[in-house]
């Protein structure tokens, strides 16, 4: 039976989907978009601070269903333009480490929700 995963700790979403659903002990995550879940509207700067929100977000919705990103199996990143491939990569890389990183698919979105540089993804295991 799956459940729908709810925090406040991230934002609504902006459309008919739920930020999550878990199924058995596996929690997949909607696309989290760099949007401060208090004010809806994207945090300020460029693509890095976009990429922290998104994936302070992501950790939000994580724990909310019993996880977290220590364990995250598998990651999507949409970025608006690949020129920023390498700055995703540093922050990216402080939150999941290179060691035991999950598995990623990263591409280039013609257009992101709310012209967002950012939006990441997931499928995690409940701990």
């Amino acid at each position: 039976m799956k459940t729908v995963i709810h925090t406040e700790n991230a934002p609504a979403a902006i459309g008919p989907y739920s930020q999550a659903l878990a199924f058995d002990k596996l929690v997949f995550t909607s696309g989290q978009l760099p949007l401060d879940p208090v004010t809806m509207a994207f945090v300020e700067g460029g693509v890095k601070e976009q990429a922290y929100q998104s994936l302070k977000n992501l950790k939000a919705v994580l724990e909310q269903a019993g996880a977290g990103t220590d364990t995250v199996l598998k990651t999507t990143c949409f970025l608006a333009d690949m020129e920023d491939f390498a700055v995703f990569n540093e922050v990216y890389t402080e939150v999941f480490g290179t060691d035991a990183a999950p598995a990623r698919s990263c591409v280039q979105a013609a257009r992101l929700p709310k012209d967002a540089l950012v939006e990441v993804e997931a499928i995690a295991f409940i701990k």
